[in-house]
């Protein structure tokens, strides 16, 4: 590399350990998560005329639990008309999942969406709440064997282990300030079935997978997945990306919004009985509250024709790895408070058409970065690798470089990844580029100099709710 970068290239190793988090279990139910979200948000939605005359036996698919609304306390204010359903995955291994392994005593939220629909239900936004966010959880009463929770600060995903779905409602209530209407719980079991109903789902694979923990093997390249491979791709963490769960969400929002994509394309809507198999899955794999019904999502159908896959959109609460406990994650102020208002209150939300972020660069998400520290300052690469993962990028490595100080800051990038630079240098206030020869990579190095001043500032409206839309998939291209 020029620019007295000769030591530190993009695939030369480093060291890995200084800051990052554990490896964590395996988490597949997900996927099942972001498939209900499909079916309940977007199928349903383009679907309307078939829901309609399926109504009895969808309605028998869906299991119903009350929810006492006496354990939610002090509620926020409802501030618009818009539909707010929160939506949980359970890590149960009880009946049908005991197949899928043992875990300890209980069941935990690992996962937890929650999905916006406009007023006029021409969009929705689907935000997901990363399951080791650290945050202040609310006192919660005993109830039907649980222990109850008091308040304290702990994991996000602790209050279903303690309260049951009352004191998740209530967590993330309290946390956003955002009036919830319904909730629905995801069982994982029907996921491979959905993904059968649709003739199976798109990916891409740059490289071939081996991944005998997830007992998966898929050649590079375009393909289509079913059943157990399917059920692989979504639980691979090992063969893939950073082996991040972070990561992980953000693949498997592409693998979901390639599956919504199939399921509201001409195909399966002319297709009676394709759809009607997908739903009718769909709909044996959740338990709701009593008003969730298949008669609401027909109303919501009914009044939302047009809704396209690019009104659908995933975000992610604005976070980053925390600095003091290792593995756990830290939300990001102001900017998740400010998303969590425009929710609320449904500004920006509604008819906003907010792009991508994409603009001729490359999407973040499909950016691997390599962090070096270039300074004296000790853990600065952490720190740094931290704020690209809150931005969407993928980093694979943090070290230092072998010898320091470095006067500036520079992005190392070979042929193969020189469109990636524009994305990257566009969030860093001060940096230059320098091209690395004799290299086959994609991935971008970043060796932070000393005149090192951060990241650009991130509006709310422009960046937190960018995410990506569901014409987006692994396949799309650049």
């Amino acid at each position: 590399m020029n620019g007295g970068l000769v030591d530190v290239r993009p695939d030369q190793p480093v060291d890995e350990s200084a800051g990052r988090p554990p490896v964590r279990a395996k988490r597949p139910w997900i996927a099942w998560l972001w498939c209900l979200v499909a079916a309940v948000t977007g199928v349903s939605v383009a679907g309307g005329a078939t829901l309609v005359g399926a109504y009895t036996k969808l309605s028998g698919n869906i299991k119903h639990v009350d929810l006492d609304t006496k354990d939610l306390g002090t509620r926020p204010a409802k501030l618009s008309k818009a539909l707010n359903v929160l939506i949980v995955g359970s890590d149960t291994r009880a009946g049908a999942n005991v197949k899928y392994g043992h875990r300890e005593v209980g069941e935990r939220t690992d996962t937890i969406i929650l999905a916006h629909v406009s007023p006029n239900h021409d969009n929705a936004l689907l935000i997901s709440f990363p399951r080791d966010s650290l945050v202040q959880l609310p006192s919660c009463a005993p109830k039907n064997g649980l222990p109850g929770q008091r308040a304290h600060v702990g994991m996000i995903n602790e209050s279903f282990n303690f309260g049951g779905i009352s004191c998740t409602y209530k967590t993330i209530e309290s946390l956003t300030g955002i009036h919830i209407d319904h909730y629905a719980k995801v069982d994982f079991t029907g996921f491979k079935s959905m993904v059968n109903a649709l003739g199976g789902v798109d990916i891409c694979v740059p490289k071939a997978i081996d991944d005998k923990k997830a007992m998966l093997r898929l050649p590079a390249g375009k393909q289509t997945v079913k059943g157990e491979q399917a059920l692989g791709y979504v639980r691979a963490r090992y063969s893939l990306g950073d082996g991040s769960d972070i990561g992980r969400i953000q693949r498997q929002q592409m693998f979901i919004a390639s599956m919504i994509k199939k399921a509201m394309s001409g195909a399966t809507l002319r297709d009676p009985a394709k759809l009607f198999s997908f739903l009718d899955a769909a709909t044996k794999s959740i338990t709701t509250d009593p008003g969730l019904t298949v008669g609401v999502m027909t109303d919501l159908a009914t009044s939302a024709q047009s809704l396209a896959a690019g009104d659908i959109r995933f975000v992610t609460t604005p976070w980053r790895y925390s600095l003091t406990q290792p593995g756990r994650v830290e939300w990001v102020q102001p900017q998740a408070k400010r998303l969590f208002q425009l929710v609320a209150t449904d500004t920006k939300i509604q008819g906003s058409h907010i792009k991508t972020g994409r603009q001729g660069k490359v999407a973040k998400s499909k950016i691997e970065i390599s962090v070096q520290n270039g300074t004296t300052r000790g853990g600065l690469g952490t720190q740094v690798a931290a704020a690209l993962e809150q931005r969407g990028y993928t980093v694979v490595k943090v070290g230092d470089t072998k010898r320091k100080p470095y006067p500036k800051t520079t992005i190392g990038y070979a042929p193969d990844g020189q469109s990636r630079v524009p994305t990257l240098a566009g969030d860093l206030v001060v940096s230059r580029n320098a091209p690395v020869k004799n290299v086959t990579t994609t991935r971008l190095l970043l060796v932070i100099g000393d005149d090192w001043k951060g990241l650009k500032a991130a509006p709310v409206s422009e960046e937190e709710l960018k995410g990506i839309d569901a014409t987006q998939d692994s396949c799309s291209a650049e």
